[in-house]
């Protein structure tokens, strides 16, 4: 089995859940002093990053009080590594795909925001973990390991929500809502985009990635909302060789994937100010092009290795590689899968519906399930020569 990400100091308290509800924490404020840029291991030691501690805490908190449909703790559920050389993990979670909130009928990649469907702005208090604001302002850090109080000070972002995914796939699973009040449909930003690289980056954790569905690619509310979540298993993407899709231009800054087992794009930040709003302009440019298109999509933000197609050594992860995948779009879930393919699938971890499913799947079988979602490689060569053509930011 796969190493997994152990819960914090909170779980020698679990056992019998809290009598009182949980109210949000207080809002955690963060500059850029609080992001990591360097000294990203997977072999290493280092202690976790005041958000990573805020996280930790808040969640566990929620998983005591019993505000969870099932309780997900350290090794519940079962995983292995599936034998073959891409690594695959498979984890079995029955009750998420049995007890989760049933999907939202989705008949459009472009489909507008519905008040009258369920959103997040009608999740209960206790479902929130905190609010979360940057600020430019080094005056607002505040001494110790807990959030911060509110209050970033004139100039500050606007805040963003961190909350629980009532039915996780894994420790530390939570919703990033990067713009709660204006209440989009499920599309990105270029704040949620900033916003979910500031996340990766402000964990000292290797394991944290982010993830986000669009409609048609397993996106089960029309809200803006990405996933993030802690798992301790190294992926073949972090590493893969990539290649430019152009030599100038926006194609220079968006990579192909070479040799792995998913046709998708890849760009990367090494955290910096500047370099973020590059990548968010260049992502969102691609991921405009896709929804015109009307091409379904998933992203990963995940700590890897510069692009090119020898990565460097050591085996840092010290930057953010965002990889995004067009694929075909899939409207309702599949009878009979072992799983379904989303962010999680195309990244190589799959969460197994049933026992017999996961008892048996091969790596092999996992393949020609991914490899039916896919985009066509025509159609993929396609879509990266009209990207290559796009105006450079």
């Amino acid at each position: 089995m796969a190493a997994r990400c152990e819960p914090g100091p909170g779980a020698a308290l679990m056992g019998e859940p809290e009598q009182e509800s949980p109210r949000p924490e207080p809002a955690f404020v963060y500059t850029e002093a609080d992001l990591f840029r360097s000294g990203i291991r997977w072999d290493g030691e280092r202690p976790d990053s005041r958000f990573d501690q805020a996280l930790r805490s808040a969640w566990e908190r929620r998983m005591r009080a019993g505000c969870f449909r099932y309780r997900l703790w350290g090794p519940e559920l079962p995983a292995r590594e599936l034998p073959g050389p891409r690594r695959l993990l498979a984890q079995l979670n029955v009750r998420r795909a049995t007890e989760r909130r049933p999907p939202q009928e989705i008949l459009s990649v472009r489909q507008p925001f519905d008040p009258q469907r369920f959103n997040f702005s009608r999740v209960p208090h206790r479902e929130i973990l905190f609010p979360l604001r940057r600020s430019p302002s080094a005056e607002a850090a505040a001494p110790g390991g807990g959030p911060r109080e509110p209050g970033g000070g004139p100039g500050g972002d606007a805040e963003a929500l961190l909350i629980i995914n009532v039915s996780p796939l894994e420790y530390g699973h939570v919703l990033l809502l990067p713009e709660p009040g204006r209440l989009l449909p499920q599309c990105l930003t270029r704040a949620s985009v900033l916003r979910a690289l500031e996340l990766v980056f402000l964990s000292s954790e290797p394991a944290f990635r982010v993830g986000f569905n669009s409609l048609g690619a397993f996106a089960s509310v029309n809200h803006l909302h990405l996933h993030g979540f802690y798992l301790r298993h190294r992926l073949e993407l972090e590493r893969a060789p990539t290649e430019p899709l152009a030599e100038a231009g926006l194609g220079a800054r968006v990579h192909r994937l070479c040799g792995h087992h998913t046709r998708g794009l890849v760009l990367y930040s090494d955290g910096g100010e500047r370099d973020r709003a590059r990548v968010a302009d260049a992502l969102l440019a691609v991921s405009d092009l896709l929804l015109r298109r009307s091409l379904a999509h998933n992203l990963l933000l995940s700590r890897g290795c510069p692009l090119g197609r020898r990565p460097p050594q050591p085996d840092g992860r010290d930057g953010v590689r965002l990889v995004l995948w067009p694929r075909r779009s899939c409207f309702g879930a599949k009878d009979g899968a072992a799983f379904n393919v989303a962010v999680c699938e195309l990244a190589g971890f799959l969460p197994v519906h049933t026992a017999p499913h996961f008892e048996s799947l091969t790596e092999e079988a996992a393949l020609r399930v991914i490899g039916e979602q896919l985009l066509p490689a025509q159609r993929f060569s396609e879509l990266c020569a009209e990207i290559a053509g796009l105006p450079g930011h």
